[in-house]
């Protein structure tokens, strides 16, 4: 269980996918569903076009470009929902991740997801696993046209939320991302080590870093915020 001093936490800022979801469904349908759909399309062998689109993804990845539904949908002349809707069923929570929402509404903190994705593919998660049930705030960093590994998201955030940088809390499965809330000044930070159910758990050195939530929700509920009047 990694150890967190929550008398110092106040807020919680959560990413999506890999986090609180499976990254399951995001693995899959961009690494084996997409590169199937434009083989059969394109009539090429399918390891050509996964080759191709590892190699596009890695142009972009991490810019607002790889994780904006409408780049994807005009490169690849495609409609990128309609192909989500074909594996929608993959989409699903992590099995730890209600009961760590709830410890942490329970004991009075602020929830807030901070995710990367496209509003669109926001939309469609929500639809399957309601998660706006059991967060306070949700926000999709394209409403900042930068992206979580960007310095200029954290200002802003920062700016419309009202956080303490150092009575926050940011968990996600990036490591890139959380070395960049880290340069901005967010005090505690969390590595999730199995964003995804089918692959191996990793060996993670720079952060503290969890696998299941659950071994920490009755440190949370037994530590609930000091509201001053």
């Amino acid at each position: 269980m990694p150890f967190l001093p929550w008398d110092e936490i106040d807020t919680v800022l959560l990413d999506m996918d890999g986090t609180l979801l499976d990254l399951r469904f995001d693995n899959h349908f961009w690494i084996e569903h997409l590169p199937k759909k434009i083989a059969e399309r394109t009539m090429q062998p399918v390891d050509e076009v996964k080759s191709t689109m590892m190699a596009h993804y890695q142009r972009v990845f991490g810019q607002i470009q790889w994780y904006c539904l409408d780049y994807w949908a005009e490169q690849l002349d495609m409609d990128i929902m309609a192909a989500k809707r074909e594996v929608e069923h993959l989409i699903s929570m992590r099995p730890d991740t209600l009961p760590f929402l709830d410890a942490l509404h329970d004991s009075g903190r602020q929830v807030v997801l901070v995710t990367n994705a496209h509003p669109d593919s926001l939309s469609l998660k929500v639809e399957h696993t309601q998660l706006d049930a059991h967060i306070d705030t949700l926000i999709s960093t394209h409403e900042f046209g930068v992206t979580k590994e960007s310095q200029s998201l954290w200002h802003q955030l920062q700016e419309k939320l009202g956080f303490e940088p150092h009575r926050t809390l940011f968990v996600d499965d990036s490591l890139p991302i959380l070395h960049a809330a880290q340069k901005f000044g967010i005090g505690h930070l969390l590595a999730v080590n199995n964003p995804d159910s089918q692959l191996p758990h990793r060996d993670i050195d720079d952060f503290p870093a969890v696998s299941d939530y659950r071994t920490m929700v009755n440190e949370i509920v037994s530590h609930p915020v000091k509201r001053t009047s």
